[in-house]
């Protein structure tokens, strides 16, 4: 039965101009591309000229979902961006791509839950628009975590790159649409994954530190169990999905998780050789990947997950 949903009308994505391979990173950092490689699976990553930010990709990949869902920049009346990463400490970086859009007046906030943030700002912007105050809504993933790499630590600068992505949620009458989302986290284990500074701290920005093993350990199992709880919420079985987007933070994860639910690879959209983890903007720009190369299709069920530092982790269940 068709009830007000929020449908994806279109996806999008950018990149920063500068790719950078393993072998050139290996030329600045004690690494080699078979280390990276093994590890993590990632080959490549987009590091951000000076000129580039986290509000001018964000605007780039909303621009992209805008044209592919064949809606006026001046119809959207929400902005909700997933970022760790933003150009100020405010205003908000929402309402800086809100400008460079030229749009006025529509609400515009960040959300700030790491790599779990696009799931965030999904669930939020979904649930906006199924209570009505909203009808069309840009939901966007945009990181430069190359501002806050230590590029001392080769366990951690080799793992991440830049980029944003973006869908356009639009309200209709409809079967297809969110059908689930789940959200948690767990403060206990703020400390595996953090950055070392902040406004109220220490008054500067920080670097990214993390404890490797013991987030690959939770990462499973929580992408693992919030996958099921999120299907059996949208009353949906493992076996009737078609494409799982994972979080593309490493191979390895991506690998243990669907094993767990007991998907095959082929199902599985991976990006992260190409783009590195990042962050908030992982999800949507794979998504934005196989919409475009024609993987995924209108009528598909996907499921969409990620975890970041908090911890926090989350799901939803979309038929697109």
């Amino acid at each position: 039965m068709s009830q007000r949903r929020a449908v994806i009308a279109g996806t999008g994505s950018a990149l920063p101009r500068t790719r950078v391979s393993n072998a050139e990173l290996a030329q600045r950092v004690d690494t080699s591309d078979e280390w990276i490689t093994e590890r993590t699976g990632i080959k490549f990553r987009h590091i951000a000229e000076a000129d580039e930010t986290t509000a001018t990709l964000g605007a780039d990949a909303a621009r992209k979902a805008l044209e592919a869902a064949g809606i006026e920049a001046n119809d959207i009346d929400l902005i909700v961006l997933a970022t760790a990463t933003p150009d100020n400490t405010f205003p908000a970086s929402a309402t800086k791509i809100q400008k460079m859009l030229g749009i006025r007046g529509c609400a515009a906030f960040d959300v700030a839950a790491v790599c779990s943030g696009f799931l965030y700002a999904l669930s939020v912007a979904e649930s906006m628009i199924r209570a009505g105050s909203a009808s069309k809504a840009l939901v966007i993933g945009s990181e430069t975590f190359s501002r806050i790499l230590d590029w001392e630590d080769r366990g951690t600068c080799v793992l991440f790159g830049d980029g944003a992505g973006a869908v356009v949620l639009a309200a209709e009458e409809s079967e297809r649409g969110v059908l689930a989302t789940r959200l948690h986290a767990d403060g206990e284990h703020g400390e595996m994954l953090y950055v070392d500074g902040g406004p109220s701290t220490t008054g500067t920005v920080g670097k990214l530190r993390m404890k490797g093993r013991e987030v690959f350990r939770h990462a499973v199992v929580n992408l693992a169990e919030v996958m099921t709880e999120t299907l059996e919420a949208a009353g949906v079985g493992a076996d009737r999905v078609d494409w799982v987007v994972p979080h593309q933070a490493n191979a390895r994860i991506i690998d243990a998780t669907v094993r767990k639910l007991g998907l095959p690879a082929e199902k599985v959209v991976v990006t992260v050789d190409q783009h590195a983890n990042t962050s908030a903007a992982s999800v949507p720009l794979a998504l934005d990947v196989a919409v475009r190369d024609g993987r995924i299709q209108r009528g598909d069920l996907i499921v969409l997950e990620a975890m970041g530092g908090g911890f926090t982790w989350g799901a939803a269940v979309v038929r697109f």
